[in-house]
């Protein structure tokens, strides 16, 4: 039996510290000059100290499934790579909480980072840690081989962009207030939540060797879950309350957006959720990895989620 609480705990510590570590006032490329700190502080109020961590657990996870004997390295490219993952995801969080975006107060159980340090703080702490991200990937040591750099480099913007994230975001915020089909919904919920989770697990793999069949097979799980993700987070929407979610319940209603249970209702969107489960665990036997555990775990944690 596969403890997927005892492996979280072991690996989100390896984040933190490194996390706590590259988001400081000391440039990681070792230059002699640092950051104001202003906004280093807001940059570790965005993304220390909160959050379930999922993308980064998905990036070691996959590395896992593929690796031999998996290195504990502190400044690995897998670390490195789940680090820079969060840091993108915390950029995004606190540019979406803002007043121009979805206007939002609370995220991970305190207040937005623009409401804590003003809007003009918030949108350089956002930028700064989508930069800092890239800067993770590419250390100036021999820590990470130029060509895996590269690779890692091209997945996270292709995740983080205008095909990707921010795409998705832009398809969003248009969306408001109007009715979507089911395939409209899923490309924009592909692309805001599911191309940066999806995105994480092929930068695990690349941290490894994986043949095509692999690639393929986790390209699948990582949409699967990516989607699933978003359709839990629907429903958590309407079923759950501010103090469970960390952030505000109902904002999807209230702002008339569309989502997966005013399109299809709750059961019939607890169905769909649980058939991406099973979609993705699908994807892993088909990829023939024989160490994939954690990414069996994290799937169902994330369908099977209270919060």
């Amino acid at each position: 039996m596969f403890d997927l609480e005892q492996w979280s705990r072991t690996h989100l510590d390896r984040v933190e510290r490194a996390l706590d570590r590259w988001v400081t006032a000391e440039i990681p490329s070792g230059l002699n000059h640092g950051a104001p700190a202003q906004l280093v502080d807001a940059m570790r109020y965005a993304v220390l100290d909160g959050g379930k961590r999922l993308r980064p657990l998905l990036v070691l996870a996959a590395y896992e499934a593929l690796a031999e004997s998996p290195a504990n390295a502190e400044d690995g490219a897998a670390l490195r790579a789940a680090c820079a993952v969060e840091l993108i995801h915390a950029y995004s969080l606190v540019h979406d909480d803002m007043p121009c975006m979805d206007n939002d107060v609370l995220r991970r159980g305190k207040p937005t980072v623009h409401v804590r340090f003003g809007q003009a703080s918030a949108l350089l702490a956002g930028d700064a840690l989508q930069a800092l991200a890239f800067e993770l990937l590419t250390p100036q040591n021999d820590t990470v081989a130029p060509a895996l750099q590269a690779r890692m480099c091209g997945l996270l913007a292709r995740a983080a962009g205008s095909a990707g994230m921010a795409g998705g975001q832009a398809i969003d915020l248009a969306s408001v207030g109007k009715p979507l089909s089911e395939c409209q919904l899923r490309q924009m919920h592909q692309l805001k939540t599911g191309a940066l989770l999806q995105g994480s697990v092929m930068m695990g793999a690349a941290c490894g060797e994986p043949s095509a069949q692999v690639v393929t097979a986790l390209k699948t799980f990582g949409a699967a879950l990516g989607l699933a993700f978003q359709v839990v987070d629907d429903i958590l929407d309407v079923t759950a309350d501010s103090s469970t979610l960390g952030k505000t319940a109902g904002k999807d209603a209230s702002n008339d957006k569309p989502t997966y249970v005013s399109l299809l209702g709750l059961q019939a969107s607890r169905d769909y959720a649980q058939s991406l489960l099973r979609e993705a665990l699908d994807a892993l036997d088909a990829s023939g990895l024989t160490h994939a555990h954690a990414l069996r775990a994290l799937a169902d944690m994330v369908v099977n989620r209270s919060c």
